[in-house]
C-alpha cells in the first residue's frame, strides 16, 4: 500500500464510529499478546466509553500488571528505529510527513480530550484516573503511529486489527479492558471537535465531550445558543464563551443590533468597532465582492481584523499578511 493510502485508511480508522467488532478485535489482543512473548489474556471485559473502562478498572481485581510497554510500547520503538536505519534520517522524515505526520495533530489533540473529559468527569478520584489512563493503548487514535507502519511491521499487525475494529484497550497481565468506539463525532474543516446542537463525541453510554470549533463549552451552554441576543452576550462574563456566542449569532448580525462605531471607511472597505467590557473590542471590515451572484447582486463579507486596525484597508491587508502601504487590489473584493 502506497503511502498515501495509508494516511487516508487510517485517516478513515481514527474518524470510525459505531459498535465494534469484538470477535476480531479479541482476535486482535490475542495476536498482540503472542507476538510480545505473552500468553494471551484469561479474561476479556468490555466497556461502552473510556469513562466506563477507568471505572471498571477501579473495581478490578486479579488483572496483574500492567503490559503496555511490552505490547505496546517496545515493539512500536523498534520498528520505529528499524525503519529509520533502513530509510535513514532524510528517508525516514519524508515518510512520517507522508503518513503520520498528517494525522498527528488530530487524533494527538482527540486523545488529549477524551483524557481531560474523563479525569474531570471522575471528580475526586482524578488522581487515581490519570494513573490508569497511562496503561491505556489508544486504538484507533494511535491511527498516526499506524500510518507510518503500515505494512512493515509485522509485530505490529495485533495492534493494528484491533485500532481497525475497536476503541481503547488495557492490557494486563490476567485482563484486558476493551473500549467501544465512540458513537458519533463530529469535527469542523480543521479536525476540532465542532457542533452547536449537542455532543461533538459521544459515547453509548452517555460520556460525551461538546465542543464549539475546537474549545471546551458546557452542554447546557450549547443549549442556549438558539436563543441568543445581543444582551445575552454583553452580560456574558467568560470572554471565551463570549466569542463563541459571537461566532455563533453571526458578528454581523451582533453589528447591526449592537450599534457598532463606524470607524473608518475606504475603496477598500469599512471597519466597524463594537466595545466590550472586560475584553478586546470586537473590529471588523465590510467588504463587498466585485463579482455579482446568478441574480446580480453583490455579496458582503465581513473579515474580524485585530482590535488595533485603524483603517478599513490595513484590516484587508492583514488578512492578506500584507502591510497596508504594499496592498493594492486590483479589484475591490
Amino acid at each position: 500500500m502506497n503511502r498515501t493510502t495509508a494516511a487516508g485508511r487510517w485517516r478513515a480508522v481514527a474518524a470510525a464510529t459505531g459498535p465494534a467488532d469484538r470477535a476480531t478485535a479479541e482476535a486482535g489482543v490475542r495476536s498482540a499478546y503472542r507476538s510480545a512473548g505473552l500468553a494471551p489474556p484469561e479474561r476479556v471485559l468490555w466497556a461502552d466509553s473510556p469513562l466506563a473502562a477507568v471505572t471498571l478498572l477501579q473495581g478490578l481485581t486479579g488483572a496483574g500488571r500492567s503490559v503496555r510497554d511490552e505490547v505496546r510500547t517496545r515493539p512500536w520503538a523498534e520498528e520505529r528505529r528499524r525503519l529509520h536505519d533502513a530509510l535513514g534520517p532524510a528517508g525516514w522524515a519524508a515518510h512520517w510527513q507522508a503518513t503520520g505526520a498528517r494525522l498527528w495533530d488530530p487524533t494527538r489533540s482527540l486523545a488529549d480530550r477524551i483524557r481531560a473529559g474523563v479525569t474531570e468527569a471522575a471528580g475526586a478520584d482524578a488522581a487515581e484516573v490519570r494513573l490508569l489512563l497511562l496503561d491505556a493503548v489508544l486504538g484507533q487514535h494511535d491511527a498516526a503511529w499506524l500510518a507510518a507502519f503500515d505494512g512493515h511491521g509485522v509485530r505490529l499487525a495485533g495492534l493494528a486489527t484491533v485500532a481497525e475494529h475497536a476503541g481503547w484497550w488495557w492490557p494486563y497481565e490476567n485482563a484486558v479492558v476493551i473500549c467501544e468506539r465512540p458513537v458519533e463525532l463530529h469535527r469542523d474543516e480543521a479536525g476540532r471537535l465542532d457542533r452547536g446542537d449537542g455532543p461533538a463525541l459521544a459515547f453509548a453510554d452517555g460520556f460525551a465531550l461538546h465542543a464549539w470549533r475546537g474549545m471546551p463549552v458546557p452542554a447546557e451552554f450549547l443549549a442556549g445558543l438558539a436563543h441568543l441576543t445581543p444582551e445575552r452576550i454583553r452580560e456574558e462574563e467568560n470572554a471565551e464563551l463570549r466569542r463563541v456566542m459571537l461566532e455563533y449569532y453571526g458578528y454581523d448580525r451582533y453589528l447591526a443590533a449592537s450599534g457598532a462605531r463606524h470607524q473608518h471607511r475606504d475603496e477598500t472597505g469599512v471597519l466597524w468597532r463594537i466595545e466590550l467590557a472586560d475584553d478586546e473590542d470586537v473590529v471588523m471590515v465590510e467588504v463587498v465582492n466585485s463579482t455579482p451572484e446568478p441574480d446580480g447582486t453583490h455579496r458582503t463579507y465581513w473579515l474580524r481584523v485585530p482590535p488595533t486596525t485603524r483603517t478599513a484597508r490595513e484590516g484587508v491587508a492583514w488578512t492578506f499578511g500584507l502591510r497596508p502601504e504594499a496592498y493594492e487590489p486590483l479589484v475591490q473584493t
